[in-house]
């Protein structure tokens, strides 16, 4: 019985050796691996180290090779660094005083301009309402002017009542337009490359009689009535001429001659072309 519990005794205590040398195995397997990854590690640190060193160094060799340019550029200007930051300041207000100045001589610039164009918005608005009351009056002339048949049967143009209707033709451009005013008993009176004598006037009831010279012919207009259009042809072209007296008295009659544009125009002659 002593026998066997020593056996049993000595097996167990075989089996805990076995253990215990397993486990140390194992523990000197991973602090021997634990060991080279914390070797590895700081291999890399120390490169990594040995990286930034560089760099900072490289970077502390820049700024010094930066701050040595700026003590040459202000050697070379004359200038300390205290001087160098207060000439740039100065500067620097000298540039915003010149905007300033710049910015306030636009605005006044801009705002004579303004005025000015407000000036000739005026000045167009004015006459533009001048060129609308002139069209206008223009326009009333042109009604009350009529176009009717000539004592030769000839459809004539518009005529001219008034002096301010003959105005209103002689701007129309269309002809030549020569303004009378004829004296009873007088001789006979140039107009345009005719002449004209007034024979005989009723005021009352608004007839004329008159001599028209043309061609070295003289034709008598008897009996007329004014604002009547008094036709004749003459010149080597039988260009076609009319007369129209719009006023008479007991003494003399007022009108006008119209003639072609293309025809003859006394040198002494007063026309509108």
């Amino acid at each position: 019985m002593a026998d066997g519990e020593a056996v049993h005794g000595g097996a167990e205590s075989s089996a805990g050796k076995w253990i215990l040398l397993l486990l140390a195995v194992l523990y000197v397997a991973g602090s021997a691996y634990f060991l080279f990854a914390l070797r590895g590690r700081l291999d890399k640190q120390d490169k990594d180290l040995a990286a930034s060193n560089s760099q900072i160094l490289d970077l502390t060799k820049r700024i010094q090779a930066a701050e040595a340019n700026d003590e040459a550029l202000a050697h070379q200007a004359g200038l300390t660094k205290k001087e160098l930051a207060t000439r740039s300041a100065e500067l620097q207000r000298e540039q915003r005083a010149a905007e300033a100045r710049l910015a306030e001589q636009e605005k006044q610039q801009i705002n004579a301009v303004t005025g000015e164009v407000a000036g000739v918005k005026t000045d167009v608005g004015g006459v533009k309402t001048d060129v609308a009351s002139t069209r206008a009056d223009l326009e009333a002339t042109k009604a009350k002017l009529e176009s009717t048949i000539g004592d030769l049967g000839v459809q004539s143009g518009l005529v001219a009542k008034t002096r301010d209707d003959l105005e209103f033709l002689k701007h129309r451009g269309d002809r030549n337009y020569y303004e009378f005013t004829l004296i009873k008993g007088a001789k006979p009176q140039p107009v345009s490359t005719v002449s004209l004598q007034l024979k005989k006037t009723d005021a009352k009831h608004g007839k004329f009689s008159l001599n028209v010279t043309s061609d070295d012919k003289t034709i008598e207009k008897r009996d007329r009535n004014v604002s009547e259009p008094i036709q004749f042809y003459t010149g080597r072209d039988r260009m076609l001429y009319e007369l129209v007296v719009w006023s008479v008295d007991k003494h003399k009659a007022t009108g006008y001659l119209s003639t072609p544009k293309n025809a003859p125009v006394p040198v002494t002659a007063s026309t509108n072309q």
